[in-house]
């Protein structure tokens, strides 16, 4: 009985959790998670009644009424102007305004210009305008249409007042018969504060004429300050004004005014009308003043400062000498000096004035180097005063490294040795400026032995060096030998002397302003036998000039031989012809395009050429770069005058960059570029490097060679001018190809011409040549694409590295070895050599 009884009890277990599961079930509300999760969740339980109240498609929106749609202060962009003397209100010192006449504009009014322009911040002529000219050579010039001599004056303040009141302090006001010593002037001014008003100049020294007129016709006149402005009425007695005239500037010897004195004459210039009636401008110009500043009068002195004036119509003056004028101290003293009789004058006062001031100036560094050397007697350590000789200039530059190291060049009278460091030449002849420089130097030197050294006598020059610091100036030592008696009694005696000639003053050459976005017309001669160097330039053209529109035009130049056909299959530039159609068609919507020009050589220089011949000339015309004047003469009419032009080579590689640089430093009628490119060594035939035409310069992959002289940029008027020079010289223009052969064959050509940048340097033409190493113009180019053709360097060569320098370069040495291209540096030549000679090394 009990078994059956417990395994009841098993299965009794589980059917009571079955009943009790359904019957719970049964009495459990179905929604009794969702109040669950409601009182759990309160945020999804809002979120789920909106989307029963609007559906599922309700989004929240920002309620925006009576709100501001902006911030109430806006941010302001704070513009500030491109100068700091713009934002800090700094402005220039003088303006000087010139009344003259167009009688005395080539003569009087030049003759101020010359001698007064280049020492004050601005100057202007004015004249009246009823017949102008346009042929003055003088620019500089203002014309007034009103020829009412009374108004002059105020039509020159009011030109004055509108256009340069806010950009000089003060302003001078002169006729043309005044000489004004700007030196003098511009150091009066500094010394006086432009926060106040300033008349000054000279008072008269007599009663005018016209004013005695006046008052007898106008008895009644009377101070004019307080009236008020207008204009002219026809047949209305002018306003009564004050007559004595001795409170006022004379116009005579100039007169000085601040700005604040022209700005208050502006705003009251009717009024001046009005009241300047006389025929004198130093009373009406007075009477402004007075009435539009209340300045009481003019003012010979001014915070301590004076300006003097020295009048040559009394007392006989203008007949007396200068030097007798010299002795006056009222003459040395004197700021204007009235009035010159004769433009020759001016130049007389000038050198006279200006030869005063290099006296002064003299004296005043004689006494600072005697009051210097006075403190420096030993008491105070010379590294704390620095004192060092000659007074005033630079200590020599102390190198960083050994590479910086300056050395000494020994020379002569005639000759230097080792010039420039150049182990290549080790004795070269001074020049025509460097032996007059040394001549001069010399002299110096012997003079002052004489000073120091009485009982001694010049007898020769043991030894010269000389040595250029760039910070300080050339340095020379020189080693004179002195005799001492004379006869059997005579002997020599060495004495050592320095001499130096310190930097001048550095200047900033103003030049005009340039863009980079003047079009560049690019210019590739090329030989028949340099066809496969062209056809890779203009792969690399397309690629950086009409791939990126680039604002260029190529212009092809064939250089055919006498024979050669110019048409057909048998052409020798069909290659090249057919690739600049194909381009030109390609480019055409961009404006890119490419053109040729063909040119005929004359029989001399016809022989055949292989690519071998040249491939040593550091020039692409090898020994022949006269034809590049042909070039340019034939090839610039197809251009116009007023092209930008860069005259290129078939081996150059280039980059965006160096067009840009020459649209900057090419400037029309004032500068011609002339860049220094880097010559890449052929490291696949040399193995002295590695090709890589994206690094960087280095002396390991190449040098700056100053001798390839085929890339020149320039204008085509500059070069027609500086071609018309040199024509009756006998370096005639190219106008055919029938002309070359006169141009080779010129037996009066002028020395050292034989390219482009020797005819601009042979011509003295007014424009600047500039030279620079250009980092992103490289040359070599051709070589690496010959020997990746297959080709060999000419025969005769030796392919050993340990005569990789003394490649026999026959072909390269007519015109001298500066014209041969390098093969490695002298670094890695020893490196062969050692190698070479070194089995071990070699073998290692």
């Amino acid at each position: 009985m009990r078994r059956p009884v417990a395994s009841l009890n098993r299965n009794h277990y589980f059917v009571i959790g079955l009943l009790l599961g359904l019957v719970l079930s049964f009495y459990i509300p179905q929604d009794i998670w969702e109040l669950v999760q409601q009182e759990e969740c309160p945020q999804e339980a809002a979120e789920n009644l909106l989307i029963e109240r609007f559906g599922q498609d309700f989004e929240p929106h920002l309620n925006l009424i009576n709100k501001p749609l902006a911030a109430k202060k806006p941010v302001k962009n704070v513009i500030r102007p491109r100068y700091y003397s713009s934002e800090l209100g700094i402005r220039e010192k003088i303006f000087i305004a010139v009344m003259t006449s167009q009688e005395h504009i080539n003569t009087f009014a030049t003759a101020f210009n010359r001698t007064t322009a280049h020492l004050v911040n601005k100057i202007k002529f004015f004249i009246y305008a009823d017949s102008v000219k346009a042929n003055y050579k003088l620019k500089n010039i203002v014309g007034f249409t009103d020829t009412r001599e009374s108004r002059r004056p105020f039509h020159v303040i009011k030109y004055i007042a509108d256009n340069y009141l806010d950009d000089y302090d003060y302003f001078l006001m002169v006729p043309d018969n005044v000489y004004v010593d700007a030196r003098k002037l511009n150091t009066l001014l500094y010394h006086m504060s432009i926060t106040f008003d300033l008349y000054m100049g000279g008072t008269r020294n007599d009663n005018n004429h016209d004013n005695a007129k006046q008052q007898q016709q106008y008895p009644n006149y009377h101070n004019g300050e307080g009236g008020q402005g207008g204009n002219d009425d026809a047949g209305t007695p002018p306003e009564p004004v004050e007559v004595s005239d001795r409170n006022y500037c004379s116009l005579e010897a100039g007169i000085l005014l601040s700005s604040s004195v022209i700005r208050k004459m502006r705003n009251n210039l009717d009024r001046c009308v009005r009241i300047g009636i006389s025929n004198d401008h130093s009373i009406n110009i007075g009477r402004c003043v007075k009435y539009a500043s209340h300045v009481s009068g003019c003012q010979e002195t001014f915070q301590g400062m004076q300006q003097y004036s020295y009048a040559l119509n009394i007392h006989d003056r203008h007949r007396k000498d200068l030097s007798a004028l010299s002795k006056e101290q009222a003459f040395r003293n004197a700021t204007t000096v009235y009035p010159v009789q004769s433009p020759e004058d001016f130049y007389r006062l000038h050198a006279y004035y200006s030869k005063h001031h290099l006296d002064l100036v003299q004296e005043r560094g004689y006494a600072l180097e005697q009051k210097s050397y006075r403190i420096a007697n030993g008491s105070i350590s010379n590294k704390i005063l620095e004192i060092r000789w000659p007074l005033g200039v630079p200590p020599v530059s102390t190198p960083e490294t050994r590479h910086d190291i300056l050395t000494w060049q020994l020379l002569n009278s005639t000759h230097s040795y080792l010039p420039h460091g150049n182990a290549e030449h080790t004795v070269a002849p001074l020049s025509r400026i460097e032996a007059i420089d040394f001549a001069k130097v010399l002299e110096i030197g012997q003079q002052y032995a004489a000073l120091k050294h009485p009982k001694l006598s010049f007898h020769s020059l043991h030894s010269a060096y000389r040595k250029f610091d760039a910070t300080r100036g050339m340095d020379y030592q020189l080693h004179l030998n002195l005799q001492e008696g004379s006869g059997k009694s005579r002997r020599l005696l060495l004495k050592c002397f320095e001499v130096v000639k310190p930097l001048g003053r550095v200047e900033v050459v103003p030049s005009p302003y340039v863009t980079e976005s003047t079009r560049i017309a690019i210019l590739l001669p090329s030989f028949e036998h340099q066809v496969p160097d062209a056809l890779e330039f203009v792969d690399q053209y397309e690629q950086i000039c009409m791939h990126n529109q680039d604002n260029t035009f190529l212009l092809l130049i064939f250089l055919y031989r006498l024979d050669s056909p110019s048409k057909g299959d048998d052409d020798p530039f069909k290659a090249l012809k057919t690739l600049a159609l194909d381009l030109s068609s390609k480019y055409k919507t961009d404006g890119s395009r490419i053109a040729w020009v063909s040119i005929r050589l004359p029989e001399q220089m016809s022989e055949p050429i292989s690519p071998e011949d040249w491939i040593l000339y550091a020039s692409m015309y090898g020994p022949r770069q006269l034809i590049s004047l042909a070039v340019a003469d034939l090839a610039l009419p197809k251009l116009g005058l007023d092209s930008l032009v860069l005259m290129a080579t078939a081996g150059m590689a280039f980059k965006a960059d160096f067009l840009n640089r020459v649209r900057m430093n090419t400037i029309q009628g004032f500068q011609v570029y002339a860049p220094i490119g880097f010559q890449m060594y052929p490291c696949r035939w040399a193995h002295y490097c590695k090709e890589c035409d994206t690094c960087d310069v280095s002396q390991s992959s190449g040098y700056f060679d100053r001798h390839n002289q085929d890339v020149i940029a320039f204008y085509s008027r500059d070069y027609v001018q500086a071609r018309k020079l040199l024509d009756p010289q006998g370096l005639p223009i190219i106008r055919s190809d029938l002309d070359i052969e006169e141009l080779l064959l010129a037996p009066n050509r002028p020395e050292g011409v034989t390219s482009i940048l020797d005819m601009f340097v042979a011509a003295q033409h007014t424009v600047h040549i500039l030279r620079g190493v250009e980092p992103n113009l490289r040359f070599g180019q051709n070589v690496r694409n010959h020997l990746a053709r297959g080709g060999s360097l000419p025969t005769g060569t030796s392919t050993a590295d340990a005569e990789a320098e003394s490649v026999d370069t026959r072909q390269c040495s007519k015109p001298g070895r500066a014209h041969c291209i390098h093969l490695a540096s002298r670094k890695q030549i020893g490196d062969a050599i050692i190698r070479y000679e070194d089995k071990s090394i070699l073998h290692k």
